[in-house]
């Protein structure tokens, strides 16, 4: 931890406090170099505006899209600022995270959160959105039998999103009961990961293990002519023998970040099982003991209040 000056804020963005920030995977992941990363984590948090240019957001709660796009080349022009190649990314890539009592975002990026969604669960919105951005990819009919690898917070939210918006027959795949009773509860069938795990058996797999072996798996549990997600961010290379990709005609898809007007939307539903995922909460001064806790095996999401 280290005292640093208010963020100055420039023109056309918003100066935030922070009410409360979540740490993923993601952020232990740079922890342990991904992405070259040096620099403020945070990428989901909630916060209320306290300066702006747009008046009409100071004072609300907002959540913010982390990607910061150039507005000007060929990407941005055809509405996928988030593959912008100048683009810096809130916490990650070149721009200050929100693990701080104040950060700064353009007043394009943040969105106000609806008055019956709580702080705390308002600080879901950003991996909500990454799990509703599967659904903006790849079109899944009702009733699909759908494999979501993985029981941690990405994991479990997917399987949520999937069931709740497509009406999937979902099977997650997990480690933990715990973890697994919450997708239970919400309608997916779950199921202990085991080293024999079905074989061909699913038309959508989506991987969210967070782990290298993560995609191996996916490839073998996928039907011919079947698609795999790749929700997966992993410091280092992963190895896959790419020849039952090719012979059974797989797609792969790569898939990161989401639009948050549906994310929103389904939290101001109120139809996610959220409660259950929020293990622990920290001050902002004892981050380091809050990620320590949140790289604790079987621990869902910590937050930090400043």
């Amino acid at each position: 931890m280290r005292r640093v000056p208010t963020p100055r804020r420039r023109k056309g963005f918003s100066l935030i406090r922070l009410l409360a920030g979540g740490i993923c995977n993601t952020d232990l992941e740079l922890q342990r170099g991904y992405y070259g990363f040096a620099g403020r984590p945070g990428h989901e948090f909630a916060g209320e505006v306290v300066e702006s240019d747009t008046q009409s957001l100071v004072g609300k709660r907002v959540v913010g899209e982390i990607n910061l796009q150039c507005n000007r080349c060929l990407w941005c022009r055809r509405g996928l600022g988030r593959h912008c190649p100048s683009r810096t990314v809130l916490g990650i890539v070149g721009h200050p995270g929100a693990f701080a009592e104040f950060l700064t975002l353009p007043d394009a990026n943040l969105h106000t959160v609806p008055a019956r969604v709580s702080t705390e669960h308002a600080v879901f919105t950003e991996p909500i959105a990454a799990a509703c951005e599967i659904l903006d990819q790849v079109r899944i009919p009702r009733n699909s039998p759908v494999a979501v690898l993985g029981d941690g917070k990405l994991g479990l939210l997917i399987a949520q999103v999937l069931i709740k918006i497509t009406g999937a027959q979902v099977c997650l795949f997990g480690r933990h009961p715990e973890k697994l009773k919450i997708a239970a509860a919400a309608g997916a069938t779950t199921a202990i990961a085991t080293s024999k795990l079905p074989q061909a058996e699913f038309d959508f797999v989506v991987d969210a293990t967070g782990s290298p072996e993560g995609l191996r798996a996916a490839t073998s549990m996928t039907r011919p002519r079947g698609t795999v997600i790749m929700k997966s961010t992993v410091h280092g290379k992963v190895g896959i023998d790419m020849a039952p990709v090719i012979v059974n005609e797989l797609t792969l898809v790569g898939s990161r970040c989401g639009r948050f007007e549906p994310a929103l939307k389904l939290l101001q539903s109120g139809k996610l099982q959220l409660d259950a995922m929020l293990s622990d909460e920290f001050a902002l001064a004892d981050a380091p003991q809050a990620f320590a806790r949140a790289a604790e095996k079987g621990v869902l999401k910590v937050l930090l209040r400043a």
